[in-house]
């Protein structure tokens, strides 16, 4: 079997916990391969006469589902005190948690990371990213100038002592001099790490070579991305962006599957616009309407809590996740969210100083004056939260749903109408 790769295709929060739990009765894997506990997925699921709620952050979403083997991917950067409260509270609900894999490569989130993303967001002022201030900036930043810490040096004391004392001989002076903050001594972040040793080394393998091998079995292999594709460091709203690869070319680099194996991409967009932190984002709206949207749709970020800026939905940013992603099907979140609205206006395109932009502008300059071109569509007034069938959305909802497709340049195979795993609308079968 392929692997298969599911990506935000907006700002993140689209809903990629609901479609991979929607998909993980059906696969064998599920792989976290970017990002670390700076974004979060929510996933409820029906039981009996009740719903549950699971607030993800670092684990993947197939933790949910038996019989499948959730992983934390090379491409990870992880928070060991983290990691463990939240297998401890999913352990405390009656969810199995011994079949979670880590990678001996994955990097790991020290303290000193997480005070140096907190003292320079506070220092860049107005100019500041908007970061979790969770560490996860810093942490790749060690992995690239290679001074990073990664899980299998956990188990080696003498490794992970010569590599805290070479970082902090460097950041424990930016600390101290630039920020006048006294950073934790060599000892007390090597006994901080080194205290997770002995529960960590039974999750701990060569990842790469168990899901390649997998794959070979005839297993499917589901790739989950944290953040989204206008987050991505490469292809995002750079500078307000993550700092690891969240599109499928980063599946394959997060997981060390290759992309020959990669045949699916899933693309998740929300029936309207969201994103968290700094940056352009030209439908956003500051009105009722943008209020009604935050409300309706319970946009407060998993993780931190925060309010989510709220817009239209963007056939522009969903075309380019698209085509950067390669996306084969798309999977359309919250559309009762939009239910009761008259008019339920989408961007086709922009206008940046008098000239119309179908696809994203070239340069960001163009992209922060963006000012979006409106389609309106009519919007409808029945509930669709037990719709189970295209044909029981009611027209308009389906007219939504087929011009969306039309513009954003890939079929649309299920539509979210609720919370729920089961609140879901299924075109085309995914997997």
């Amino acid at each position: 079997m392929p692997a298969i790769a599911i990506i935000g295709a907006q700002w993140g929060d689209e809903g990629k916990g609901k479609a991979t739990d929607l998909l993980g009765s059906r696969v064998d894997y599920v792989v976290k391969f970017n990002g670390g506990n700076n974004a979060g997925h929510t996933v409820v699921i029906d039981r009996g006469d009740k719903q549950e709620k699971y607030a993800l952050h670092l684990l993947p979403s197939g933790i949910l589902t038996p019989g499948c083997t959730p992983v934390i991917g090379n491409g990870v950067v992880v928070d060991l005190a983290v990691l463990f409260e939240e297998l401890e509270g999913l352990d405390a609900r009656g969810v199995d948690t011994s079949r979670l894999r880590v990678s001996a490569n994955a990097h790991v989130i020290a303290d000193y990371n997480r005070t140096l993303d907190k003292v320079t967001e506070r220092f860049l002022g107005s100019r500041r990213i908007g970061t979790t201030g969770r560490g996860i900036g810093p942490t790749y930043a060690d992995k690239m100038n290679r001074v990073g810490i990664r899980i299998q040096d956990i188990f080696d004391e003498k490794i992970l002592r010569q590599k805290v004392e070479g970082v902090l001989d460097l950041k424990g002076q930016i600390l101290t001099k630039v920020y006048n903050r006294r950073p934790a001594t060599v000892d007390e972040t090597v006994e901080e790490l080194l205290a997770y040793a002995e529960r960590l080394a039974p999750m701990v393998s060569d990842t790469g070579l168990l899901l390649n091998q997998a794959l070979d079995r005839g297993e499917t292999v589901l790739l989950e991305a944290g953040q989204a594709t206008l987050l991505d460091v490469d292809h995002g709203t750079y500078p307000f962006v993550t700092s690891s690869s969240a599109t499928s070319g980063g599946a394959c680099t997060g997981s060390g599957i290759p992309p020959t194996r990669l045949e699916q991409v899933i693309g998740i967009v929300k029936a309207y616009t969201t994103r968290v932190g700094e940056g352009p984002f030209p439908t956003e709206l500051h009105d009722d309407a943008g209020e009604h949207l935050r409300k309706v749709g319970a946009e407060f970020g998993t993780t931190t809590g925060r309010p989510r800026r709220c817009g239209w939905y963007d056939a522009v940013i969903a075309r380019y996740a698209a085509r950067v992603n390669g996306v084969t099907d798309f999977v359309l979140t919250k559309l009762d969210v939009l239910t009761g609205l008259e008019r339920v206006p989408v961007c086709v395109a922009y206008d940046v100083d008098g000239t119309r932009h179908d696809e994203m502008p070239v340069n960001q300059t163009d992209f922060h004056h963006a000012v979006p071109i409106y389609e309106y569509l009519d919007g409808w007034w029945e509930d669709i939260s037990g719709a189970r069938t295209f044909a029981d959305l009611p027209a308009n909802a389906r007219r939504y749903v087929e011009a969306v497709e039309e513009m954003s340049g890939a079929r649309i195979s299920a539509v979210g109408v609720g919370p729920s795993r089961a609140a879901t609308v299924v075109r085309h079968e995914l997997i």
